[in-house]
């Protein structure tokens, strides 16, 4: 099914997108990163100079200025995840819908000033750093402290599971600055790598994006001065997490459906070279019934979160209506893809194969960014609240 949601100038940006994986991405390039764990900052820099990156970073700051357009997005995780790399979109979509938005929208004029210009071009990396050994889901439950101190904050505590930990400079760190849990207990610090007592651990093995580092972080005695405050005022970090949420879950629907689309590609061009018992596996029955219901399952995922980007472009997303599109759509990427890895047959099950990559990166898309059971929990109880 066509889509209606791109106009002249996405498609002109697509070529651009492509343009920059013919000469950037290569099989050479991802076993690079598989090896080191992480995307190396020479393409990260590139993406910047290419544009592929910055792109919601303000104009006046040096970057697209396309935050509340996010079609624009939508077309590098399109691309990036049908070029077979995922941990490339993983690195830059922390970049542009975790780090970025934060400073854009809630970041003191200064704050602005000082970073956004060099994350547009790649030359600074951000991350978000929330969940801690013992706090996923319940973002309250958090032991990292900020305590006040002359000029500044003095940070103690860990994160863990956080995604560009390795190799990210600064972070967007949750952190306690008052007692109890109600929400204006909590504050937004932007924690600079390199701060004495800050630690940025060891990288984590993973499942799945195994070239995009995810790494623990500790604070030790860290002194982070007041400038550092998100938005200047202490008290605000759970509203201010909460403002970002809805685009972290719609990015992580959006890359839901472009691996989902792009495992019924490869397994189309799979399934119509690949001959077994004298023809083409697509010419068996059971497969092409199988394919019609892929297309079609990625035909309706498109459908659902073309209309909830259109909705984020207009202001109009809502935390529900995000929660619904995270958790509907990573579940349809996971049984598409199964199948699609099934079909690949004993091919499927190796790392060779984008989709054998494809299936164990998606994994993850059910658990972070507020698991499934969370999204579940954030729809159903604003529909018993109604009356």
């Amino acid at each position: 099914m066509e889509r209606a949601i791109y106009d002249e100038d996405h498609e002109a940006f697509r070529d651009v997108v492509k343009e920059f994986l013919k000469r950037y991405v290569t099989n050479e390039k991802r076993e690079q990163w598989d090896a080191a764990g992480e995307v190396d900052r020479d393409t990260m820099l590139a993406a910047g100079e290419a544009g592929i990156i910055g792109l919601t970073v303000p104009e006046e700051f040096g970057g697209a200025g396309m935050l509340q357009d996010y079609r624009f997005r939508t077309v590098v995780n399109e691309e990036v995840i049908r070029a077979g790399a995922g941990s490339l979109a993983g690195a830059f979509g922390i970049q542009d819908d975790l780090a970025v938005p934060y400073l854009v929208h809630m970041g003191t004029d200064a704050q602005k000033q000082k970073w956004l210009p060099r994350m547009a071009t790649g030359e600074v990396l951000g991350a978000l750093a929330m969940t801690e050994p013992g706090a996923g889901s319940d973002l309250r439950g958090i032991k990292t402290t900020a305590k006040k101190a002359d000029g500044g904050y003095v940070v103690n505590g860990a994160k863990t599971f956080i995604s560009s930990g390795a190799t990210a400079d600064i972070f967007v760190v949750f952190v306690k600055t008052g007692e109890g849990n109600r929400p204006d207990a909590f504050s937004l610090l932007l924690l600079e790598s390199g701060m004495a007592g800050f630690d940025h651990g060891k990288k984590l093995h993973k499942m799945g994006f195994h070239g995009h580092d995810t790494a623990e972080l500790s604070f030790t005695d860290v002194f982070v001065p007041e400038e550092n405050l998100i938005g200047g005022e202490e008290g605000k970090g759970f509203i201010q997490l909460m403002m970002n949420l809805p685009l972290e879950r719609l990015s992580i629907g959006v890359a839901a459906a472009a691996a989902a689309q792009a495992g019924v590609e490869w397994t189309i061009a799979y399934t119509k070279d690949r001959e077994a018992f004298g023809q083409r596996v697509i010419d068996f029955q059971n497969t092409r019934f199988a394919i019609a219901d892929l297309v079609t399952t990625v035909d309706v995922l498109w459908a659902y979160v073309d209309r909830a980007i259109t909705l984020y472009n207009e202001g109009q997303l809502s935390a529900e209506e995000a929660a619904k599109v995270k958790f509907w759509t990573t579940e349809r990427e996971g049984e598409v893809l199964d199948t699609c890895v099934q079909l690949h047959g004993g091919y499927g099950y190796i790392m060779e194969y984008p989709i054998a990559r494809a299936f164990l990166d998606a994994r993850v898309h059910r658990i972070y960014g507020g698991t499934n059971e969370i999204m579940r929990d954030i729809v159903s109880r604003q529909i018993a609240g109604k009356r």
